[in-house]
Parts: C-alpha cells; sequence; structure tokens
C-alpha cells in the first residue's frame, strides 16, 4: 500500500528537521506512541498503539534511517509486528523538505507499506484511511509543538 501526501508548516527548515528526528517530539505527536526511543544515530525503537476496525493493535517495531541529508531529504525503513499477533508490517518511507520564499516548509512524504495477518483483512480503503487519519492527527499536534519552540 502507498501513502502519500504533504503539508506546509510555518517554521524554518533547520528547527523543523531537528524536530522530526527528536524522540520526544515524535511520541508527543504520533497518535497512540507508547515509546519512541534514539537507540543510535540511525536507529529508533518503537512502540505505537492503534485500533483498526474492531481490532487494536501495539506494535513494537524499528525504524532505521537509510539515507539522511540534513535538513532536505530523510529516507527510513521499519519493520515490526503487534505484540497480539495480529499483524506484521515493513515499510519504506521517504520525506522531503523545501523551504518556500515565505517561510514556510513544504513536507511531502511517500510510505511504502506491507501488511500480513488479520490488519491485511480491513483492505487497502479502511488502512488508507486509517493512515490518513493519523496523518491528520500527527499534523496537528506537530503544529502545536512547532509553535511552543519557534
Amino acid at each position: 500500500m502507498i501513502i502519500e501526501g504533504n503539508l506546509t508548516l510555518k517554521a524554518p527548515i533547520q528547527k523543523l528537521w531537528d524536530t522530526l528526528l527528536d524522540p520526544e517530539t515524535l511520541r508527543e505527536c504520533i497518535p497512540g506512541a507508547e515509546k519512541i526511543e534514539r537507540l543510535d544515530e540511525g536507529t529508533y525503537d518503537c512502540t505505537v498503539k492503534q485500533k483498526v476496525g474492531p481490532i487494536s493493535v501495539r506494535f513494537k517495531f524499528k525504524n532505521i534511517l537509510t539515507k539522511v541529508e540534513p535538513p532536505t531529504h530523510l529516507e527510513m525503513e521499519g519493520e515490526g509486528e503487534d505484540i497480539g499477533k495480529a499483524g506484521r508490517f515493513v515499510q519504506r518511507t521517504s520525506i522531503d523538505l523545501k523551504e518556500n520564499e515565505a517561510g514556510e516548509v513544504e513536507v511531502s512524504y511517500r510510505c511504502n507499506a506491507n501488511i500480513v495477518g488479520k490488519l491485511a483483512m480491513f483492505g487497502d480503503r479502511i488502512m488508507r484511511a486509517k493512515a490518513k487519519k493519523v496523518e491528520r492527527e500527527f499534523t496537528e499536534a506537530l503544529k502545536k509543538k512547532l509553535k511552543s519552540v519557534v
């Protein structure tokens, strides 16, 4: 499943970059995030709880930064599984930041996620809708966080 989109945030590009790589900020902004810990410069250990349809899942996974070009481009790969064995996923994500003339940063992203197990039975449409909901919640939380640090 491919999930892609873009958003515009009012912040200096370097501040946004630093904020996006900060584990505490990510934990505060990602809906359902219970733990995000930086193990080293390129590896994050994560636990995120979500509900998809009638199934509640708690994914434990690692994200590894595979390409980092500060402050404009980031690629990562992650994989993990639900603690209750409802599913497993593998994802590859790229994020691009581009500063515009108005002092805003355009953020575009593309995620290729493969999900197997009980979660896969919901199909592309439901999983896409859930991803969009999480994106909206994350974006709003990130905007609030950036206002407090800019």
